[in-house]
């Protein structure tokens, strides 16, 4: 069944560094993991970007992974950073082996659309991908963040 459905994905070609079907399905598990991390911190609202980077990096991958990232690599206008991961055990390094035909899937994308998904929900929209990783040859596990605008609710009253 699975590899139905990376067959599909390739005659897709959702393989890319932004969209894959690996970042499909983290942004799927990230609009429903954000309740949970929301419920057990009990933490206030992030009011900056930067905050909420900086949560993300030491509490929510330190709670879900057992890994704390570092924050690196501010744009002048802090809209987009890069979290380094530890390349020591982390399982999406460790425990991943991708076969020669799936060469271009870059399996640190389901993190990337868990990141995406939490982000939403919490009301900021952001785009999220691998800048490097080590399963394809980079020294770091590195991925960028860039904020693109908080989200504001909206009620229709022509209900």
């Amino acid at each position: 069944m699975c590899s139905k459905r990376m067959q599909n994905c390739t005659k897709c070609s959702l393989f890319s560094p932004r969209f894959s079907f690996t970042s499909f399905r983290g942004y799927n598990i990230g609009i429903r993991l954000i309740d949970e991390f929301l419920v057990k911190t009990d933490l206030a609202s992030c009011l900056h970007f930067q905050e909420s980077a900086e949560v993300i990096a030491k509490v929510g991958l330190k709670m879900f992974l057992n890994l704390s990232a570092e924050v690196v690599g501010w744009s002048e206008e802090s809209k987009t950073c890069t979290l380094r991961l530890p390349t020591a055990n982390n399982p999406f390094i460790e425990f991943a082996e991708i076969p020669e035909k799936f060469a271009g899937l870059v399996y640190g994308n389901l993190l990337c659309g868990v990141i995406k998904g939490a982000l939403e929900m919490v009301q900021i929209s952001a785009d999220c991908f691998y800048s490097s990783d080590p399963l394809r040859g980079d020294e770091f596990s590195e991925i960028q963040i860039v904020y693109k605008e908080f989200l504001i609710e909206r009620v229709d009253l022509d209900l």
